[in-house]
């Protein structure tokens, strides 16, 4: 059975998906980008101020569901550029206390909203 995860402490859906679903245990995030829930807009500053965004858009969201960042068991990060590596990678890394998460770090040419930093997790309870 599925059921669809909404937390007003997350942005809004901005196309027909839902900020998150669980099966089961397992929780399934839709990509976020650096809006700022209450205001619903794209932050503004360095590509590590949108990673720190992103990753408390899904802290919210987990949140919301009684989990933290250690259920995360997958990490999705997509870049505009792979020359933001290192900067996404402290901040993403600072979120989490050694037992890290499997993941994967591409570069896409476009994201929405033209952010530099999109990132999806799947989680366990």
């Amino acid at each position: 059975m599925k059921q669809t995860i909404y937390t007003p402490s997350a942005p809004n859906a901005i196309g027909p998906y839902s900020q998150a679903v669980k099966a089961g245990n397992t929780y399934y995030l839709s990509g976020q980008i650096a809006i700022d829930p209450s205001t619903n807009t794209v932050i503004q500053g360095s590509v590590a101020d949108e990673a720190h965004q992103v990753m408390r858009n899904i802290g919210a969201l987990l949140s919301s569901q009684g989990l933290g960042y250690e259920h995360i068991v997958k990490s999705s990060i997509f870049l505009r550029s792979m020359d933001d590596f290192a900067d996404v990678n402290a901040v993403y890394g600072s979120y989490f206390e050694g037992d890290y998460p499997a993941r994967e770090t591409v570069e896409v040419s476009r994201l929405p909203k033209d952010v530099a930093v999109e990132i999806s997790v799947i989680a366990v309870e």
